[in-house]
């Protein structure tokens, strides 16, 4: 028993998996008892968005051209077609078994606090596997109906202006959700000009589901 306990926590490069890990672990026990296990705990909001706005969450330079990096890292490893907290606990307890298998192999115990570095490429390949670990899970969650987060769940929510908009102009804007910041797609309801760094009411949903319709919010500083 005490040769698994110093294998879990010794080099440091185990002890942060370890711990890392077990926090995890400790998130989807809660999780279970809490009855939520395929939930809307099972998905974060600190990822792009899917489902109705899957084609929103880009920069405001990249409204009529590619997702940005970000977005298409998150794809990668099928973030949005399965839930972020899935996802993400997959990635650490593949990390996890990677360092602890390569601390085995490669004597990282003689490395001291010197071993994390082990971390950045445990790391890399941990995201490569995970993008196929998840393949799977796919499946499971399109049977089980889930598109992502509901889009309607942005509908009247206040955003604040990252282009400036009117007419048919379609420019981004950001949506704060607790500590999460979304970006989507937005286009001026009325077609008169929003600028940026305004504040918005999200109004409704475009029919084809590529952005959001948003009107001026009127607050006291603007009527005034």
């Amino acid at each position: 028993m005490s040769r698994v306990t110093d294998l879990l926590f010794h080099p440091l490069s185990n002890a942060i998996m370890t711990i890392l890990t077990g926090v995890t672990a400790l998130y989807w026990i809660i999780t279970i008892f809490a009855g939520d296990l395929f939930g809307d705990s099972g998905v974060e909001g600190d990822t792009p968005l899917q489902g109705a706005d899957v084609d929103t969450d880009v920069d405001a330079e990249d409204v009529g051209g590619d997702k940005s990096f970000f977005s298409k890292a998150l794809e990668f490893v099928n973030i949005g077609k399965v839930p972020f907290m899935v996802v993400y606990s997959v990635f650490k307890f593949v990390a996890w078994i990677i360092t602890l298998t390569s601390s085995l192999f490669l004597g990282l115990a003689g490395w001291g606090w010197k071993s994390v570095v082990i971390l950045l490429p445990v790391f890399f390949v941990a995201y490569l596997i995970t993008r196929f670990a998840t393949r799977p899970l796919i499946k499971v969650y399109e049977a089980m109906g889930y598109n992502g987060e509901e889009p309607q769940e942005l509908l009247g929510r206040i955003a604040r202006m990252k282009s400036t908009i009117a007419g048919d102009t379609i420019g981004a804007a950001e949506v704060k959700i607790q500590s999460d910041i979304i970006r989507i797609n937005v286009k001026s309801k009325t077609g008169e000009q929003i600028k940026y760094d305004d504040e918005v009411m999200i109004s409704s949903e475009s029919p084809d589901k590529k952005f959001y319709f948003v009107v001026p919010e009127i607050t006291l500083s603007n009527i005034v």
